[in-house]
Parts: structure tokens; C-alpha cells; sequence
């Protein structure tokens, strides 16, 4: 009887030593530290256990001081190193210069002129374009995905690799080690290493049941770069896999973006290329940063940031809300998974209701059900203020893409989720310019062509169990 009751009192005292921990620790809004407080009093062994492995965003200590070592030896990309426009901030209105303020506080990359780009909205024209560019390459490739698959299109890409390695171009791929654990595992990586291909392991897991004691496992480099030779880069949702996607076939086909650039803008992908690369492999890269920047013409203004767990907390919420609040007649947005902050939905419902055409693009059938249900908890609030929400038919919608007033685009890796906002390493570049804007739109328009169109009359007559799960699970959404 003692030793139960001592038992008992040492379990209650270590649940109350874990609840204080969670309502102390920084960069928490009061929701989440309430979910935390819920799973751990409702699930007092669980929910201990689940904190520690899940509660907080710890990469390591090792990672954070790598990391920052890495970032104090790169060069800094200020605007006097380069050859662009002197003020390219001179070209963007003031409604929306603090926007490029907003991105430059995040990576402390400058907005530079003299760039041009393509948009890409099929998955195999985009592999084709990759393996063209790293086909024509004549210094170095470098390339980064969060999945890396044995398919047909990763396969291109490989064998791309391993021909330009063959007549003496430098190649550097990086893969995460989760996401594309398939190829890391496979014949295919020790094909390109042998064919000397240098390869990097993002965030390596090692021993699955030793890893957590060292940080979260499900910590990610979701990151998409591509770079060759310092002026050519690719940035936007697809990762280096085939549109079927066979590890989830009924979803098929993933419909991704992507945007190919040529121009200075090219060198902060390389930036953020570089501080991955230079994280996990042994090899200094500052050298290839610090080569002049040539800007050959006219082109328009871009900027790229990288947000992650060793980055500022706020950063990718507070990017997608600046352009929520900058925006003055339309917003139109393309996401695959939506689990808001309080900030972000407000300030979404706060631009329609003050006027401006408001449209959110979700996949009609996702690949996680916990993220559909926690989107469909929204759904309610954004339709009463007017904003306009469509599912897309054709296909899983994984494009991530933000426009606004037809004239500003950001694209890129990040979801509106709290994974994004907290857990992955993300990159993104934000671009002012009506034409490549234009592209976008049209891409838009034909996914919000091929939407179901949901309305507040469908959502209110919703089933009240279907209502309860995913307010359910939205209440959980910090958590998850």
C-alpha cells in the first residue's frame, strides 16, 4: 500500500513537473500550451511520453550549434556585393515594399532585379526541365528535396547527376533522411556516389529509439532546391517524384508548381543550399558565396528566405500574414493543408471583410485526414466573413502559391500549417511582377476551374458528428 501511494505521488509530481515545463516554455500562444496541459492531465503516462518525444522543437544541441557556426562563416549577401539594380526596392510600390522587408528579416537576403522565370505545372515538364539545365551544366549542380524517390522521374534526375559528375561538373545532392529514406536505402544513391556524385543526408535519424533522447525525429528538411552554376535555380512545391506518387495512389496525381529562375536571385537558393549542405557534410562552400553576382539585363524583383526550426519562430506565419494585411483587391491562395494559427485566420477573414476578393484553393481529398479535419473546422468562420473557399477535383492540389492584387507571388515549399510555421525547414522566394503574376493567376484560375465550389449553406448543414471531429481535432491542431 505505501509503495503504490508513493508511486502515485511520484507520477502526479513528475505530470505536474511536465505541465509547468509545457505552460513555460517560449514562443507558445495560449492555445497551445492548453492542448499540451489537456494531453498530458487527460493521458498522464501517454501524454508524458508523447511530450517528450513531440511537446517541444528541439533539433539537438549539436544541430542548433552546428548551425549557427555554419551561418557565422557565410558570407553576407548585402546589396553592395553584387552587380543588380543599386535600390531594387525603388521598383516595388509602397503597399508592398515592407513585404521584402518582412522577407528580408528572416534571412537577411536584399531584393535583387535583373531576374526571369517560367512557371511549371506539370510534374514530368519539370523533371524534364532539370535534367536539361544539369545535362548543360558547366560548373556545378546542387540539389536539395525532402522526397527523393526510386521512380521514373527520380530516376532521371539520378542518372542526369551521374552523367554531368562524368565530364567533370561538380554535383552535390542532399535528401532528407525520412522523406526519401528510399532512395538513400537504394542501389541508385550508391550508383551516384560511385559515379562521384558528393551526397549529404539531411537530418539523419541513426538509431530510431536512441534519436529521440537527441531531438524530435519528425523535425524535417522540407525544403525543394535545385542550382546550377549560380544563375539558374528552381523553386516551388514538387519533390523529385513521379506525379502518380505510388506510395499513395488513390490521392494521384500530386499536382505541383514550380517556378525555374534565371538571375541573381539564383544565389540565395545557393545561400540556402549552401547552410544545409555545410550542416551535415564537411566541406566549406563559403568560397563559391563569395564570387561576385552578375545580373545580365532587366528582369524583375525577387527574394527568396528560408524559414525552420533554428530560424525565428514567428517567420513563416508572419510572411503569409503580411501579405494577407498588404493586399487591396485580391488574394488568392493554393495550399494542401491548412492549420492556421489564430493570427493567420483572423487576418485571412479581416481581408475579406474588409473588400478584397478573398479565394483559398484546399485538395477535395487529402492525404491526411487529421489535416482535412482540422482545415474543415475553419471552414465555417472563413465563408461567414466571404471568403471563398473551392476543392480541387483533379488530384491531390500540393501547389503552395500566393498571390495578390495580381502583381505579388510567393511560391514555394511552405504549407499554411503549423508544421510549416514550426517543425520544417522550408524555402520560398516572394517576386514583384504582373507578367510572371499573370502565369500564376491562370494556373490558379484552372485548379479553381476544376474545384467544387463550398458554401456556407454546405458547411452548416454538415452532420453534427462530422462537426465534432474536426473541431475535435482542430482543438489538437497546435499539438499536431
Amino acid at each position: 500500500m505505501f509503495y503504490s501511494t508513493l508511486v502515485y505521488v511520484g507520477l502526479v509530481l513528475i505530470e505536474l513537473l511536465v505541465i509547468a515545463r509545457a505552460i513555460l516554455r517560449p514562443h507558445r500562444d495560449p492555445a497551445l500550451r492548453i492542448a499540451w496541459v489537456i494531453v498530458i492531465a487527460v493521458l498522464p503516462v501517454l501524454g508524458i511520453v508523447v511530450y517528450v518525444l513531440l511537446g517541444e522543437t528541439n533539433i539537438g544541441r549539436r544541430r542548433v550549434e552546428r548551425s549557427k557556426q555554419v551561418l557565422a562563416r557565410m558570407p553576407s549577401l548585402d546589396v553592395g556585393s553584387s552587380s543588380h539594380t543599386k535600390h531594387p526596392e525603388a521598383e516595388i510600390p509602397e503597399p508592398y515594399d515592407h513585404l521584402f522587408r518582412t522577407a528580408h528579416s528572416i534571412s537577411g537576403f536584399p531584393t535583387v532585379g535583373g531576374n526571369s522565370a517560367q512557371l511549371f505545372s506539370v510534374s514530368d515538364e519539370t523533371i524534364g526541365s532539370m535534367v536539361r539545365d544539369i545535362d548543360a551544366a558547366q560548373g556545378h549542380v546542387h540539389l536539395l528535396f525532402y522526397i527523393w524517390r526510386t521512380d521514373n522521374n527520380g530516376l532521371k534526375v539520378a542518372e542526369a547527376l551521374q552523367r554531368a559528375a562524368a565530364r567533370g561538373v561538380t554535383c552535390r545532392a542532399m535528401a532528407d533522411s525520412l522523406g526519401s529514406r528510399q532512395m538513400i536505402g537504394s542501389e541508385h544513391w550508391t550508383a551516384m556516389r560511385d559515379a562521384g556524385v558528393h551526397l549529404g543526408v539531411a537530418l539523419p535519424i541513426g538509431n530510431p529509439f536512441l534519436r529521440p533522447l537527441k531531438g524530435r525525429i519528425d523535425l524535417r528538411n522540407h525544403r525543394k532546391i535545385v542550382v546550377i552554376d549560380d544563375r539558374i535555380t528552381y523553386c516551388g512545391s514538387q519533390n523529385c517524384a513521379d506525379a502518380e506518387f505510388l506510395v499513395k495512389p488513390k490521392y494521384a496525381p500530386w499536382v505541383d508548381a514550380v517556378m525555374r529562375f534565371e538571375g541573381p536571385i539564383a544565389r540565395q537558393n545557393q545561400h540556402l543550399f549552401a547552410s544545409d549542405w555545410m550542416t551535415y557534410v564537411d566541406e566549406d562552400l563559403a568560397p563559391l558565396l563569395s564570387a561576385p553576382v552578375i545580373a545580365e539585363g532587366a528582369g524583375f524583383v525577387a527574394q527568396a528566405f528560408g524559414t525552420g526550426p533554428t530560424v525565428r519562430h514567428s517567420a513563416m506565419p508572419e510572411m503569409f500574414e503580411s501579405l494577407m494585411f498588404a493586399a487591396r483587391h485580391e488574394i488568392v491562395i493554393t495550399t494542401p493543408y491548412y492549420v492556421p494559427d489564430e493570427s493567420m485566420q483572423n487576418a485571412l477573414c479581416a481581408a475579406a471583410r474588409r473588400g478584397v476578393d478573398t479565394t483559398i484553393v484546399f485538395p477535395a481529398r487529402n492525404d491526411s485526414f487529421v489535416v482535412a479535419a482540422a482545415s474543415h473546422s475553419y471552414y465555417a468562420d472563413l465563408l461567414a466573413t466571404g471568403v471563398k473557399i473551392r476543392e480541387y477535383v483533379g488530384g491531390l492540389l500540393h501547389t503552395k502559391s500566393f498571390t495578390i492584387d495580381g502583381v505579388v507571388t510567393l511560391i514555394g515549399s511552405a504549407n499554411m500549417d503549423r508544421r510549416s510555421f514550426d517543425l520544417n525547414y522550408e524555402n520560398n522566394i516572394l517576386l514583384f511582377d504582373a507578367a510572371l503574376t499573370a502565369d500564376m493567376r491562370r494556373l490558379q484560375e484552372h485548379y479553381i476551374s476544376k474545384s467544387n465550389v463550398v458554401t456556407y449553406e454546405i458547411v452548416s448543414q454538415w452532420p453534427v458528428r462530422k462537426r465534432l471531429w474536426n473541431n475535435a481535432i482542430a482543438m489538437l491542431g497546435p499539438v499536431l
